[in-house]
């Protein structure tokens, strides 16, 4: 059974053509292509990705691999923050089939996400619809209130809840924080990060409870 199309206002930005073939597959709309790391010397695909940012705003989806970060990095600088949604591949290991390796850190990139994984990726930011839900984005100040930003430990604690909710493991606050604000909005994710640390911390007091 083919599943119905998601249809889009919004224009999606992807790293190549073979992420643009496996997308339209699944999305109704525009879909972008920076020719990976083109979006940093090619003026014609800057124009294009700035121009749908101002007249529909964009969606960007990346490989969650390190170059991936460096393209999302790169289009969050070229236009106004608030016109982006950001959405995350969930982190899986392996080999896209038309390639003969994996790629140098192993993880599979847009391309290799099947059809339900990456509609669900659209279905967990409110966007089958065609529109995203509305959620208040986490702040600066949330970020350092819970730890995960401008403390000593930070880095170690961001890096635990992305591999716990399948995000790339090496997200800086910022980029986590737009993860997240995508995800579960502010209130939301205060709630989830609060009983989600609280849990941790119970697991490591029952593993000292537990040393002679």
């Amino acid at each position: 059974m083919t599943m119905e199309k998601i249809r889009l206002n919004r224009a999606v930005v992807v790293e190549g053509k073979y992420d643009k073939n496996v997308l339209s597959q699944l999305i109704d709309g525009v879909i972008i292509t920076t020719d990976g790391f083109g979006v940093f010397s090619d003026p014609d695909t800057v124009r294009l990705i700035q121009f749908y940012a101002e007249k529909t705003g964009i969606v960007v989806l990346t490989d969650p691999d390190t170059a991936g970060q460096q393209i999302r990095g790169r289009v969050k600088g070229l236009v106004d923050p608030d016109k982006i949604i950001n959405l995350y591949c969930p982190v899986i290991f392996g080999k896209e089939k038309r390639k003969d390796r994996p790629s140098k850190e192993g993880k599979l990139g847009v391309e290799g996400m099947s059809a339900e994984v990456l509609r669900k990726v659209f279905a967990d930011a409110g966007l089958i619809e065609g529109e995203p839900q509305e959620r208040e984005p986490v702040t600066k100040q949330d970020m350092i209130m819970l730890g995960l930003s401008g403390g000593p430990d930070s880095a170690r604690k961001r890096e635990t809840l992305c591999l716990h909710l399948g995000l790339p493991d090496k997200l800086s606050a910022a980029a986590l924080r737009d993860a997240v604000s995508t995800l579960f909005g502010r209130s939301g994710f205060i709630s989830y990060y609060q009983a989600y640390a609280g849990g941790q911390a119970h697991i490591g007091q029952e593993e000292n409870d537990d040393k002679p």
